[in-house]
C-alpha cells in the first residue's frame, strides 16, 4: 500500500506490485485482500482503486495504512485451471486473528468469525481468508475456526505479516449460500 487519500464519501488507494500487471488495465477487476475492487488509474508497477463507504463498512480495507502489505490477485479466467475453490471477492464479513502460531513447518491460523457465519463453515470447507482459499481444519468453541498455513502461502501472502487481533475479510462457500438461498422457501419453521 503506497498512498491512501480520502475524497467525499469514497476513498482511494494507490498499489504497488509486481505479478498482477501483466495483462491489467484501466476498468480491470482486481481483489484486495479478498475484495473486489476495480482500477482507475495505472502505471507499469501501481494501480489505483476507489472503495465506496459501503466496501469501507463491510470490509477491513478501511483499517489499511500506508505500508500495509496486502494480497492481489486477478480475476480467474474461464480457460484455466480451477485452484482452491469460488471466491467471487464479495465479503461476507469481517473476523480477527484470535491466534498465529508456528508448528514445525507450518503455522496454525485460528480466526474467530461473526456468529452469522457459523451455518456456512463445516470442517474440511472451503473459505477465504483475506482472499486466501483455505480449508478449513477444525471449528473450535465460541466462533472460532482453524486452518493450516503451509510455508508457501505464509511466503507469498500478507499472512507473513500477520498478527493476534489483525482483522480479515472472510468470504464464506458461495456454494454453501445459494443452497440456503434456494432451500429457503421449503423450511420448516420451528416458532
Amino acid at each position: 500500500m503506497l498512498e491512501i487519500e480520502d475524497s467525499g464519501k469514497f476513498r482511494t488507494i494507490r498499489i504497488q506490485g509486481n505479478a498482477v500487471f501483466d495483462d491489467l488495465r484501466t476498468g480491470s477487476s482486481i481483489a484486495v485482500n479478498g475484495v473486489c475492487l476495480t482500477v482507475r488509474t495505472m502505471t507499469s508497477r501501481t494501480f489505483t482503486a476507489e472503495m465506496s463507504g459501503e466496501t469501507l463498512d463491510r470490509t477491513s480495507l478501511g483499517s489499511l495504512n500506508n505500508g500495509t502489505i496486502v494480497n492481489l490477485e486477478r480475476p480467474m479466467r474461464a480457460d484455466s485451471r480451477f485452484g482452491g475453490h469460488i471466491v467471487q471477492g464479495h465479503v461476507d464479513g469481517v473476523g480477527h486473528i484470535r491466534e498465529f502460531v508456528r508448528q514445525d513447518d507450518a503455522w496454525n491460523l485460528e480466526v474467530e468469525y461473526p456468529e452469522t457465519a457459523k451455518r456456512y463453515l463445516v470442517e474440511k470447507g472451503s473459505i477465504a481468508v483475506d482472499g486466501i482459499s483455505l480449508t478449513i481444519a477444525s471449528l473450535l468453541d465460541s466462533n472460532i475456526f482453524s486452518v493450516a498455513i503451509i510455508p508457501y502461502t505464509f511466503e507469498n501472502t500478507n499472512l507473513r505479516a500477520a498478527r493476534p487481533k489483525d482483522p480479515v475479510n472472510l468470504e464464506f462457500d458461495v456454494l454453501a449460500k445459494y443452497i440456503e438461498s434456494l432451500l429457503k422457501p421449503y423450511a420448516v419453521r420451528n416458532d
